[in-house]
């Protein structure tokens, strides 16, 4: 099989917790096809941008290689992961094909806006993804993103139902989507799709977003506890 052509990066991180579970090495690729306003890194929606570097399957398994005594694990993130298909299925063919690598997992930080053929493609060298929903309310999360929820809902409904949704990440940003019957409708229908399903809450903050959300306010430490009430 020829391999994949470069992927645009947008960065790299050798050594990440906080990117899927235990110690991680993170690529973050460039081009998203939502268009966020709450977005903490609003210089990866473009596919093609001066600031990407072009990076082979190759470059990045050396990557990786030079991290294997600190990680557990690989994480693609961005931008959308989904966004450069045929590259990331390459990278975690690889990785689950070479033996130096058999012991890392394999993990997508996803917006979800993908389709079910998709994540058929990625399910077989995919151990878990990671999914932000942004609202539950479609009006409202085209609002927030300029595009429907449709397909998020259902890649939450199908990566769970082939054991690969490792957990929902809602963002949540006070007086946007953060009011109690919001919270209260979210953790619902989730709930209603897998009683145990693994739910993230992340505070919105204003570092690194765009002109028009810095002055949104941010969610303080009391948002967070009420968050936390009313989701479990």
């Amino acid at each position: 099989m020829p391999k994949a052509l470069p992927a645009q990066v947008a960065s790299v991180i050798k050594f990440s917790w906080v990117d899927g579970p235990g110690n991680r090495f993170v690529l973050f690729l460039q081009g998203c096809n939502l268009n966020c306003l709450a977005c903490h890194n609003p210089q990866t929606i473009p596919l093609h941008t001066p600031g990407a570097i072009s990076m082979s399957i190759d470059e990045v398994l050396n990557q990786i290689r030079q991290s294997m005594p600190y990680i557990s694990g690989v994480t693609v993130s961005g931008g959308e992961a989904t966004v450069q298909l045929e590259f990331v299925a390459q990278l975690f063919r690889e990785l689950k094909s070479c033996e130096e690598f058999a012991e890392l997992t394999t993990f997508i930080d996803s917006n979800g806006n993908a389709t079910q053929e998709i994540w058929d493609q990625l399910a077989p060298c995919t151990d878990g993804v990671m999914l932000d929903l942004k609202a539950l309310d479609d009006e409202k999360h085209r609002e927030l993103t300029g595009n429907s929820n449709k397909q998020i809902l259902e890649s939450i409904k199908y990566l769970d139902s082939i054991n690969k949704l490792y957990e929902v990440r809602l963002l949540l940003v006070p007086g946007h989507n953060d009011s109690d019957n919001e919270l209260i409708d979210t953790a619902f229908w989730l709930r209603s799709i897998n009683p145990k399903m693994r739910i993230k809450i992340n505070a919105f903050k204003t570092h690194g977003v765009r002109a028009l959300a810095r002055n949104w306010p941010e969610a303080s430490d009391a948002d967070l506890a009420r968050y936390k009430t009313i989701m479990n």
